[in-house]
């Protein structure tokens, strides 16, 4: 075999080495996309949505109600929990948001009896919605990067639930 054909052969091998890297790290990008999808449905919500237009909310995967919103400002993954008193946050997100503690308090969740401490949100906000001094609590019990939307926000809104949809409008007064 000549010098050339090795060159050639080595171009092809390299060629179909970078297709086949290519075509698995692009098959990962848009797996990786799809479970995204499934875990949180509702994540282009942390962009504000028509102002006045219900915000409508998609069950994931597992059943449950995850939303992008914004604490302060900042971004925040929600888990809508209409049985939740307040929006509850892990206590590393409320380090991180600066959040400071008003009072302590004790908590009944499905974990039992826990102790955390309570807290006043500057703002927060769902789609195109803000709600303005939202009280909020800091468990001990929750961990991760998800927090509790509670209804210390959702008493801001009708709710209704049909199917796999979720739909939130602001409260008739």
């Amino acid at each position: 075999m000549s010098d050339q054909d090795r060159g050639v052969k080595r171009t092809g091998l390299g060629m179909m080495l970078l297709f086949w890297v290519l075509f698995i790290a692009t098959g990962t990008w848009w797996f990786q996309g799809l479970v995204e999808r499934q875990r949180n449905p509702n994540s282009h919500l942390v962009s504000a949505v028509e102002e006045g237009a219900p915000v409508v909310l998609e069950r994931n995967r597992g059943g449950h109600f995850v939303a992008t919103g914004r604490i302060n400002g900042e971004p925040v993954e929600f888990l809508v929990d209409t049985g939740a008193t307040y929006v509850a946050l892990p206590r590393q997100m409320a380090e991180r948001l600066g959040l400071e503690a008003t009072g302590s308090a004790w908590f009944n969740t499905a974990n039992g009896r826990v102790r955390g401490d309570l807290t006043l949100l500057d703002e927060v906000s769902l789609g195109g919605y803000v709600a303005r001094d939202v009280r909020g609590s800091v468990s001990l019990g929750l961990e991760g990067d998800t927090a509790l939307l509670g209804m210390s926000f959702l008493d801001h809104f009708d709710i209704r639930i049909r199917g796999a949809q979720m739909v939130l409008e602001p409260a008739a007064d």
